[in-house]
């Protein structure tokens, strides 16, 4: 969709760590601390490869798997400004309805069925919309 429509559509990413998977939050952090590497998307995508063998060491591994300086990587996963994204991230979500990743969004109506078929009709009634 980002490529069909890439002056009509943003991507907006949010984390919502799910309280019942042990690494969820460090995992979240991590990104986003690999995300001042310029890494998040890498870092992330490796993130749900493993999700099932996550732990502090996975996390460590695909940290240096990407290259990234892993003692700013370290001091950036203890960083008070990344927890408290994470945090206010896991706050918006709750207050909009996420009760489970992923969840979709196209302009604040939470999508039910995630293809991209129904992404496509979505995006073209808002885009109708915004031309009326």
């Amino acid at each position: 969709m980002l490529e069909k429509y890439p002056e009509e559509v943003k991507l907006v990413y949010k984390n919502f760590p799910l309280k019942n998977h042990k690494f969820a939050w460090q995992a979240a952090v991590a990104a986003l601390a690999a995300g001042r590497q310029g890494k998040f998307w890498e870092f992330h995508d490796r993130l749900f490869e493993n999700y099932k063998q996550l732990s502090d060491q996975k996390i460590q591994e695909i940290a240096r798997l990407l290259n990234l300086d892993i003692k700013r990587f370290q001091e950036d996963m203890k960083d008070p400004e990344i927890v408290a994204l994470v945090r206010q991230d896991v706050r918006d979500g709750g207050d909009a309805g996420v009760r489970g990743i992923p969840t979709i969004f196209i302009n604040g109506r939470q999508l039910r069925n995630r293809n991209l078929e129904d992404f496509q009709v979505v995006i073209e009634k808002q885009l109708k919309k915004m031309k009326k």
